[in-house]
């Protein structure tokens, strides 16, 4: 029923930056927020970044003040500005949403490599 489609991720050298998006196909108007996950290789996933309907973020304490997140909802589309980047950072990033009546929803991911 819904379909997160992700872009934006690719190689870049430590200190660059890339803007991921996430464009979202059907209804998510019983969602209350869009979420960025990540995965490094022998790691969970894990929450990096979160933003609700009314426009609340969340980060997890590694990325504040480098990472941005954002929603166009007239377009139906969340944003991840990465700046800054860290070879630590490199991993498959996910999108994800969630609704109290249809559950989890994930993007299939796209792939952050830093290099250096």
């Amino acid at each position: 029923q819904v379909q997160l489609v992700e872009s934006g991720g690719g190689l870049v050298q430590a200190g660059e930056s890339l803007r991921l998006s996430c464009a979202a196909s059907g209804s998510i108007a019983d969602t209350n927020a869009m979420d960025w996950y990540r995965r490094a290789p022998g790691k969970q996933r894990d929450m990096v970044a979160s933003i609700t309907s009314g426009g609340s973020t969340y980060y997890v304490d590694s990325v504040k003040g480098r990472f941005t997140i954002s929603r166009d909802n007239t377009k139906n589309t969340v944003y991840l500005q990465m700046n800054s980047l860290k070879p630590e950072d490199s991993a498959v990033y996910y999108c994800h949403t969630y609704s109290p009546f249809r559950g989890n929803y994930w993007g299939q991911g796209t792939q952050v490599t830093v290099s250096s």
